[in-house]
């Protein structure tokens, strides 16, 4: 495993939590017409933003890397198929939870913002996948899927508790750009028998 091609993956994921923190936060800030005293209070708050990004890549790697480990267990533990089949089984539900729990757990309430959340996460994960068998294989997409939508809504669920819906966007941008970047690079990072250690195949990764 080239240790350089790793670094290369942690600095640049950095920069994109950050970028898609940046972005994320200034375009909430038109939108909802919110205004800094003076251009000190600006670049403090640029500065709030790449830090808040930065943090929010690391907690995305974290779950990347707690996803290669469970892909390597699960893959010790079921047959090929069978692993593939639960991994699509996990990603529905975690899909619906997103989706749909709040909705009955909060006796009836209206959860648009859950359902477009769940929408959201849907169409990123379906584009990633798509451009992942592109540069893979088609046995990519299940795992891309999975990690995607299963790995992306565990990494959210703290910032669901809040219920606050700008925090949630304000998270889940720049993680979903996180995760989707760490996907598609990951068949470039593996090779031989580290491949085989962590994705079976560099088209499964």
């Amino acid at each position: 495993m080239n240790l350089r091609k790793w670094f290369f993956l942690f600095w640049t994921a950095l920069l994109i939590g950050a970028a898609g923190s940046l972005v994320t936060g200034l375009i909430m800030m038109l939108v909802n017409g919110e205004r800094t005293n003076g251009i000190i209070d600006f670049l403090l708050y640029l500065l709030i933003l790449f830090g808040s990004g930065v943090m929010i890549s690391v907690y995305s790697q974290m779950g990347f890397f707690a996803y290669l480990i469970l892909n390597y267990m699960g893959k010790g533990v079921f047959p090929k198929s069978g692993w593939q089949i639960v991994q699509l089984v996990l990603t529905v539900l975690a899909l619906l939870d997103v989706m749909f729990l709040r909705l009955f757990v909060g006796g009836g309430r209206e959860r648009l913002s859950d359902i477009v959340l769940g929408i959201i996460i849907l169409a990123a994960a379906i584009v990633t996948a798509y451009v992942k068998v592109k540069k893979t294989h088609i046995s990519a997409m299940v795992p891309t899927l999975f990690f995607m939508i299963a790995v992306t809504v565990v990494e959210t669920i703290g910032v669901l508790r809040i219920d606050v819906n700008a925090a949630t966007t304000f998270i889940v941008v720049p993680l979903l750009a996180c995760n989707a970047y760490q996907m598609l690079i990951l068949h470039k990072l593996v090779d031989g028998s580290a491949e085989q250690a962590v994705s079976g195949r560099t088209e499964q990764a």
